[in-house]
């Protein structure tokens, strides 16, 4: 795989990028109940290999692979490449610093995405992220937190819920911290919000909580007495 695969982003790179695409739609396990999780790993790794050589080959293909983001229908060939491009952005900007910015951003955007695997790519971006430049992202999942949307909410929320990346006190404080100003904005919404939204954004933090601390009992008190407020 990995060689067929190696060259196949060799050609994209020459301005051929639809034999890439097709390979990741062919490959990608979809419809089914589960993306080929392998082959988004393997493509992004790659990206972030080459990224140092070849920026400008790298951002041209990872544009052209999430160009249709906005048109997707969901469990899809065409949900798993837009997927692929988005991690492989998180990867890439891990290991090439100067792309952190632009990432940032595009990560926020692609959070709010019709499509929920691409969601989680953006997520997964985000861990990337984190486990090489976890100051900045801890810093612009703080933007997030506190002005995002739900959806954007969310994102920080899952990028967070993952043991490895949680090894030192101050990661693990700041994880408690984004969600407590997840759970106040939660809190404070006002009973004509969407209530499918907020029961999303709370199960969330219920779910993760429960990772972070080893007992989300606390929290779901919270989110429980908020809920019956709302929904």
């Amino acid at each position: 795989m990995h060689e067929t695969l190696s060259s196949l982003v060799e050609r994209a790179f020459l301005e051929n990028q639809r034999p890439l695409e097709f390979y990741l739609r062919e490959q990608s396990h979809l419809p089914g109940a589960r993306a080929n999780l392998g082959l988004m790993n393997d493509l992004s790794n790659l990206m972030a290999a080459v990224v140092g050589k070849r920026p400008h080959d790298v951002r041209a293909l990872l544009r052209y692979l999430v160009r249709d983001e906005e048109s997707l229908k969901s469990n899809t060939p065409d949900e798993f490449v837009v997927m692929c491009g988005v991690v492989s952005f998180g990867a890439c900007a891990a290991v090439h610093p100067d792309w952190c910015p632009e990432v940032f951003l595009l990560l926020g955007d692609f959070a709010c995405s019709s499509s929920w695997r691409v969601r989680e790519g953006s997520a997964i971006g985000f861990q990337r992220l984190l486990s090489s430049a976890p100051e900045e992202t801890i810093a612009y999942l703080r933007i997030l937190a506190s002005e995002g949307n739900y959806l954007q909410q969310r994102a920080c929320i899952a990028a967070l819920a993952e043991p490895p990346l949680l090894h030192t006190d101050e990661m693990k404080e700041a994880a408690l911290d984004i969600q407590r100003t997840i759970l106040q904005r939660f809190r404070e919404i006002p009973q004509k919000e969407t209530p499918g939204k907020v029961h999303r954004t709370s199960r969330a933090c219920i779910e993760v909580s429960g990772v972070k601390t080893g007992s989300c009992s606390n929290i779901q008190d919270v989110l429980e007495r908020a809920e019956g407020t709302i929904l």
